[in-house]
């Protein structure tokens, strides 16, 4: 399957995960896009191995947190290693991955914070 087609097959896969799953998810996406493979390879299995976990995670019933931890810019960074040599990530980038998380843990438990 070729780039376009693998990444809209992953689109597809994230807009069918529970809302709070795929803001978490898409807060990540944003995060790493930052992160180009350096071969020049299709990094859509990037995304394609997120939405796995998400997927996953929707069907055991496990809470964001549990995936991310409490730090979700530590979670991408050691997930973005294993498919790249690494990329730029400004500090507004990290701050705003930070802040979505919290909205969608929140959002998850009913519990949102408004001052985020």
């Amino acid at each position: 399957m070729k780039c376009g087609q693998r990444w809209r097959a992953y689109k597809a896969r994230v807009k069918e995960l529970p809302e709070h799953q795929r803001a978490a998810v898409e807060a990540i996406e944003r995060y790493l896009m930052h992160f180009v493979p350096t071969d020049g390879a299709c990094n859509a299995s990037i995304f394609e191995d997120l939405a796995d976990l998400f997927e996953q995670a929707a069907v055991s019933g496990t809470p964001i947190r549990e995936i991310v931890g409490e730090d979700p810019v530590e979670f991408a960074e050691a997930f973005v290693q294993n498919y790249t040599d690494g990329g730029y990530v400004p500090a507004r980038t990290r701050k705003q991955l930070t802040d979505d998380i919290e909205r969608a843990a929140a959002n998850e438990t009913g519990k949102q914070d408004k001052t985020v």
